[in-house]
């Protein structure tokens, strides 16, 4: 048994490619739900985005199927083994495969901050490849690498 004590994040201090994500948060706002085909099975997939608040900021959470309905505008909740991908230049929270989301009946979240949102800010996707083609690293735009932006020129 793990008597380690669970550590509680805010949503301000996020960052893309974070995994082990545990935070507290209520849920302003919900974009309109949409249907995805999957790559895998080829089945349709519902997906929505929830915008959710702590004291230290908002981000926007992806929401599959089930979890759409589990989460409700308005009410406080916590998630935990969550983790951050950027997808379209955005931050997003993910609850994923192993995440856990639970309904709060205490509102452990006393004031929201929207004015921070992490999700407004633009990120640059950076392309790693890899054997697998599967690896992914983010960046601020043109990050602090000396081999990219404006300026850079290929030797190629």
């Amino acid at each position: 048994m793990n008597n380690k004590t669970e550590e509680i994040g805010t949503i301000g201090n996020l960052r893309p490619g974070v995994k082990g994500i545990n935070v507290k948060f209520k849920c302003v706002s919900k974009n309109e739900e949409r249907e995805v085909a999957s790559k895998q099975t080829e089945d349709n997939l519902r997906v929505n985005e929830a915008l959710i608040s702590d004291e230290s900021g908002a981000i926007l959470l992806t929401l599959w199927n089930n979890d759409i309905d589990a989460v409700v505008v308005d009410h406080f909740y916590k998630l935990k083994n969550s983790y951050t991908t950027v997808f379209k230049g955005s931050l997003r929270l993910n609850k994923g495969r192993y995440g856990v989301l639970e309904e709060l009946t205490e509102t452990d979240v006393p004031t929201i901050n929207e004015e921070n949102n992490l999700s407004d800010k633009v990120y640059e996707e950076k392309q790693n490849f890899s054997s697998y083609g599967q690896n992914r690293s983010y960046s601020k735009p043109y990050g602090n690498r000396r081999d990219s932006g404006p300026n850079y020129r290929s030797r190629y």
